[in-house]
């Protein structure tokens, strides 16, 4: 996802040129006394516009000189982003209520030079002014401008090119609240309707800036927040990301930015995949089905459908079992063999690398989730069919991954002899970090396959080890280290259940 600032567009120059001094002169004087100044003439423009609607509610010719002028006053406190170290000082005396307050006006052009103006205020990129905009941002919550901000996200009307405006600076600034505060991911959704309003606008046919600006708001909000990714899963969400993707199972995106948002998409699909429960959702809404379409049909989102079925499959032998029964192996495997479409995404060889390992770990999951019957036979028939090339396939990966764990662990080793040496912890992780868990992925494949007891495949691993001046040994450390590193993010019941299948294993070889 891009900077929030690719998204923001500029006020139109004429805004501008309703201000009494040039912006650059402003900023130049813009001293504390100056930025009262500023905040009392646009609190009394914004006092005497509300008396006037009220005096004479039904003759809007009353109070319309009244409200250009509280517009004109607006646009002048936009000087006040060229100076956010006041904030702290004209917080107190009503900054943030009286913006909080123009966004609830009747007249929706004034709600829009709110949520224009905010989207200036919030944004700041100097590390000095954070803990000053932080200040604004804090009061705005507290004057319940989250609130006002997703109310009127439905109150303005898209097909009005200025409301659509209106919608996208509206996004701007919740974005921008978020970056300040990522805390406020959960309290947003909790006491708001913005995950129902962003799913809404996802579904729309068409494509535009508010649709990928929804898309990448959405993805904010569940990266990091477990409990919104299960608000999402609560109200249809993974069902209705399934219907914005399915858009795309036969078509590519026309634009970067189409290209962009369809990116985001798979993002909030995989992280709304992380409870269990959205899994279950995921295969009852036919995901996985999904998924293997868009796979055949080799278009952009050809790797996003793969990383997809690893986080959907990883742990949820359902999800397995599902992909088995709608022929997936087929699809799944032509990419283990390197049949991978050939677009501009997928030149560059890390892509390619990204790819194969999700592969692994997809096979690995299949393994781990499909422990017996007519399923597990069909599985390990692949690894027989065609004189056992995917054996060769899998040996190949495992020596390329092997080759890049010693390399990394002899230069750990070289940094210890330097006297910097590294706790376990960082050297397992720096280990990870070069290929180890995909390594041991494929070791734990090579078990299952020895497990089998299929003699033509445990004669084929046994030639390609020694071919390679391996041991069963060699497969039975990986193994050994992965069994002592198993997390417990799962529970320490699956924990164990995982340390024991991985037992089994190495007790086999």
């Amino acid at each position: 996802m891009d900077a929030a600032a690719a998204h923001k567009r500029k006020r139109p120059d004429e805004a501008a040129g309703e201000v009494d001094l040039s912006a650059a002169d402003a900023v130049e004087v813009l001293d504390l006394r100056a930025g009262k100044r500023l905040l009392l003439a646009f609190e009394r423009r914004l006092r005497d516009n509300l008396e006037a609607r009220m005096k004479y509610p039904d003759d809007p010719a009353r109070f319309a000189d009244s409200e250009i002028a509280l517009h004109a006053e607006a646009d002048r406190l936009r000087l006040l982003a060229g100076a956010p170290e006041l904030f702290p000082d004209l917080v107190p005396i009503g900054l943030a209520s009286s913006l909080a307050s123009l966004l609830t006006h009747d007249n929706a052009d004034l709600a829009a030079a709110a949520a224009s103006l905010l989207a200036d205020l919030t944004d700041s990129d100097d590390p000095s002014d954070l803990a000053a905009v932080q200040a604004l941002a804090d009061a705005l919550v507290e004057a319940n401008a989250l609130d006002l901000l997703v109310h009127n996200l439905s109150r303005f009307s898209e097909a009005d090119p200025d409301e659509a405006e209106a919608v996208h600076n509206t996004l701007a600034v919740l974005e921008n609240l978020l970056d300040l505060r990522p805390h406020l991911a959960d309290k947003v959704c909790d006491g708001t309707k913005l995950l129902r309003w962003l799913l809404s606008r996802l579904k729309a046919r068409e494509f535009d800036a508010n649709k990928q600006y929804a898309s990448e708001i959405l993805a904010i909000l569940l990266q990091n927040s477990p409990a919104n990714q299960k608000r999402l899963g609560q109200i249809n969400g993974v069902d209705g990301l399934l219907q914005a993707v399915a858009m795309y199972k036969s078509r590519d995106p026309k634009t970067s930015d189409e290209e962009e948002m369809l990116e985001n998409l798979f993002d909030c699909l995989c992280c709304v995949l992380m409870p269990l429960e959205n899994k279950e959702r995921f295969v009852k809404a036919e995901g996985v089905e999904l998924m293997i379409i868009i796979m055949k049909q080799k278009k952009l989102a050809y790797s996003s459908a793969i990383r997809t079925l690893d986080f959907a499959m990883t742990r949820f032998p359902p999800a397995c079992e599902r992909f088995v029964d709608v022929l997936g192996l087929k699809t799944a495997f032509a990419a283990f063999m390197g049949k991978i479409p050939v677009n501009k995404k997928n030149k560059k060889e890390r892509y390619q690398e990204e790819l194969e390992e999700r592969i692994i770990s997809i096979i690995a999951s299949l393994f781990g989730g499909i422990t017996k019957g007519s399923r597990r036979m069909r599985l390990l028939g692949k690894f027989v069919e065609n004189e056992c090339e995917k054996i060769d396939r899998l040996m190949e990966f495992y020596t390329r991954y092997s080759d890049r764990v010693k390399e990394e662990t002899e230069r750990l080793d070289s940094l210890d002899l330097e006297d910097l040496e590294l706790d376990d912890d960082e050297r397992y992780n720096r280990k990870l970090e070069a290929g180890l868990y995909t390594l041991q992925l494929i070791a734990l494949i090579l078990g299952h396959i020895w497990h089998s007891g299929n003699s033509q495949m445990k004669a084929r691993v046994e030639l390609l080890l020694r071919q390679n001046k391996l041991t069963k040994q060699d497969v039975k450390d990986i193994l050994e280290e992965y069994h002592d590193n198993i997390g417990d993010l799962d529970g320490p019941e699956e924990k164990e259940r995982a340390q024991a299948r991985t037992k089994e294993i190495i007790a086999v070889l």
